[in-house]
């Protein structure tokens, strides 16, 4: 009985995905997964924050379920580890572009979240300046309208 069931959650979610939004899905994943790796360190807390921030699009709350949203954080993130794959994750991004302002603004706020964890530093501002650009929207708009914390700088003595 369990493999019915197994086999019958396993459909569920296949239709679900047919349901969903592959495209903005994509563009949200792999923002994140720009800024997540930026700074070479993959953090649980990002990853929860990349995730959370998905998974609030009401579009993508539709159309996954967590489990398929990690899935794709991941192999966002495993493509975020080379320069072809940051890339393609910008390509994936950049597929929207075209879409309504909310939207590509939604994706860029859940990477600036990613980003803002200890305050965002240099190197995720350029991933962020990327994304932005990618998606066609004013990151220092963007970010001004919702301040991020400063990465402070900590003196040695």
């Amino acid at each position: 009985m369990p493999f019915v069931q197994d086999l019958l959650a396993r459909f569920r979610q296949t239709v679900t995905a047919y349901a969903g939004d592959e495209a903005l899905m994509q563009a949200g994943v792999s923002a994140a997964a720009n800024v997540i790796v930026a700074d070479g360190e993959v953090a649980g807390a990002e990853f929860e924050t990349a995730l959370t921030g998905v998974i609030a699009s009401p579009i993508l709350e539709k159309g996954y379920d967590v489990l398929m949203l990690e899935e794709a954080l991941y192999e966002a993130i495993g493509r975020a580890r080379t320069r072809a794959g940051r890339a393609d994750n910008l390509r994936r991004v950049a597929a929207i572009a075209g879409r309504p302002a909310e939207q590509r603004e939604g994706v860029f706020l859940v990477a600036a979240d990613v980003a803002d964890h200890d305050g965002i530093a240099e190197i995720e501002h350029v991933a962020l300046a990327e994304i932005a650009t990618a998606l066609l929207v004013d990151k220092t708009l963007l970010l001004e309208a919702v301040p991020a914390r400063s990465k402070r700088l900590q003196t040695q003595g």
